[in-house]
């Protein structure tokens, strides 16, 4: 196996990757279309926030294994780690994973191989295959002279332990072929301290989004239990506390909705190849989906009884501590809740510097947790950031509390868990 890995997509997934494969001895080129991520990683500095990454980054480059470029080059090794997004009804877009194939047709050469790490649809590594034969009729996958090599090996990672879980998690491989399973397997097991499953690119490609079908259905199954329990006047969280005590019990907890880019989209491939079949896992997306609906119900409820009300809205992100706001719930309840107007919203997410173009309207200002708490008539707890325990009891006296995550359990004159 060469030494030599062009990683493209240097996001949440390319970047730590390529940093992680540069500390372990191999040389990297990252690969991004956005000049700004390139230049600043060539000075050694992320544009995204995750721990260890910075320093991870900062020695990869000064190491000189490191560097990053907005096109492609010659190496040992393709890895595409790319968005894949859904279009209009949910139907999944490929557009980004064949963007990056066609930029590294013309540097492909016998021996190399490719492996997609995008969550993508049942059947894309396949479509790769044909992309790649389609353009490089001298390029083979069976031909011992000019073959090269394709799998699919989905990253399984959790935002904020990435740097971490790279290493340490198990990582299923599939290659469109055995001999592509084998090489692709070899690689990893180079790098990463977990397990190294061996099948089939469609059984790999089907468990990444079985992983998240998994999780987002038992999701929406606390999801609904907190709409129940909201019409019943019953605390959820105390209810999934107690039924947890049944030892073959352990129901998550419910939130405003579910976000990232993995559990709110994957879910929807399965729904798109299969709909007649995956019809719990469609309910599931449609219960999530509409929780943030639900919450901004709830909140202008309570606002309607406000002559000028001040909204906090606490939290953007699509979960506690990171600064990811992909298919993020909560970004789209404060969206939703500018849009509607008459009200002011203070917006408190402690790890970003500036609020995202769709919330930037003159009524929403970002602010410190305590100080939009401080001014609020309605507190709306969005996610239950570790900053936010700072924030006293005594300051949420005498305000209405939309509390979506169980995070302030304080009396208040009006409290509502959704």
């Amino acid at each position: 196996m060469g030494k030599k890995v062009c990683v493209v997509g240097l996001g949440y997934i390319g970047l730590p990757t390529a940093s992680l494969l540069a500390s372990n001895g191999f040389s990297v080129l990252g690969v991004d279309v956005n000049p700004l991520a390139v230049e600043g990683i060539n000075q050694g500095r992320v544009h995204i926030a995750e721990p260890e990454l910075d320093s991870a980054v900062q020695n990869a480059v000064f190491s000189g294994r490191l560097k990053a470029s907005p096109t492609p080059e010659e190496a040992d090794v393709y890895i595409l780690a790319v968005p894949t997004p859904f279009r209009e009804h949910h139907q999944p877009d490929l557009k980004y994973v064949e963007q990056a194939v066609r930029a590294i047709i013309p540097w492909i050469k016998p021996g190399n191989l490719v492996i997609l790490e995008s969550t993508s649809p049942v059947g894309t590594t396949e479509r790769i295959a044909g992309w790649l034969e389609e353009e490089r009729s001298d390029l083979s996958f069976s031909d011992p002279q000019n073959r090269i090599y394709l799998s699919y090996c989905p990253e399984r990672v959790l935002p904020g332990q990435i740097m971490r879980e790279l290493v340490e998690n198990d990582r299923i491989v599939g290659g469109i072929d055995e001999a592509s399973t084998r090489l692709t397997a070899d690689f990893y097991r180079s790098f990463v301290q977990g397990n190294i499953l061996e099948t089939t690119a469609r059984t790999a490609e089907m468990a990444k989004l079985t992983e998240n079908a998994f999780r987002d259905v038992n999701i929406a199954f606390a999801n609904e239990l907190s709409l129940i329990c909201d019409k019943l006047g019953i605390d959820v969280w105390e209810l999934i506390r107690l039924a947890n005590h049944h030892p073959r019990v352990q129901i998550l907890q419910p939130g405003p909705g579910v976000g990232g880019h993995c559990i709110a989209v994957d879910p929807w491939f399965l729904v798109d190849a299969a709909p007649e079949q995956a019809k719990l896992i469609h309910t599931a997306r449609i219960i999530n989906d509409q929780k943030p609906w639900h919450v901004v119900e709830k909140v202008m409820e309570l606002a309607k009884r406000l002559r000028s009300p001040v909204i906090a809205c606490l939290g953007l992100s699509f979960k506690a501590d990171i600064d990811d706001l992909r298919e993020s719930p909560s970004v789209a309840i404060v969206e939703h809740l500018a849009k509607i107007g008459g009200a002011v919203l203070h917006v408190a997410e402690p790890h970003i510097c500036e609020l995202p173009e769709r919330l930037r309207y003159e009524h929403v200002l970002l602010t410190e947790a305590e100080e939009a708490v401080n001014g609020a008539d309605i507190v709306l707890l969005l996610v239950n950031h570790e900053a936010f325990r700072s924030i006293s009891p005594e300051l949420l006296q005498e305000k209405f509390v939309v509390d979506t995550r169980g995070f302030f359990r304080v009396a208040s004159r009006v409290e509502v868990g959704v």
